[in-house]
């Protein structure tokens, strides 16, 4: 599994240039050759995982902001990020 740390290390870069990174430098290279994927559920079910879980690294706020400890919801994380989704890109 890939994983980027640039998120999490990078806490002084705002959150709409970590999303201008995520678009322009990890959604190609997850995306590389994917005209030659035969896309089954399982494999839709774990791209979305993985951009969920790299928008909530994101927009997470930082630890001394949070008064309650809890995870952003799906509903919430569209609402902040207005491109389209990975299997949308895809499909």
């Amino acid at each position: 599994m890939i994983r980027f740390r640039i998120f999490s290390l990078s806490n002084f870069l705002p959150k709409n240039i970590k999303i201008k990174v995520y678009i322009t430098v990890i959604f190609p290279v997850v995306l590389n050759g994917c005209e030659t994927w035969s896309l089954t559920l399982r494999g839709e079910l774990r791209l979305m995982v993985f951009e969920n879980r790299v928008l909530r690294k994101i927009l997470m706020p930082k630890r001394e902001q949070v008064t309650e400890e809890r995870r952003l919801r799906n509903e919430e994380l569209y609402a902040h990020y207005s491109s389209p989704n990975i299997i949308r890109a895809i499909k």
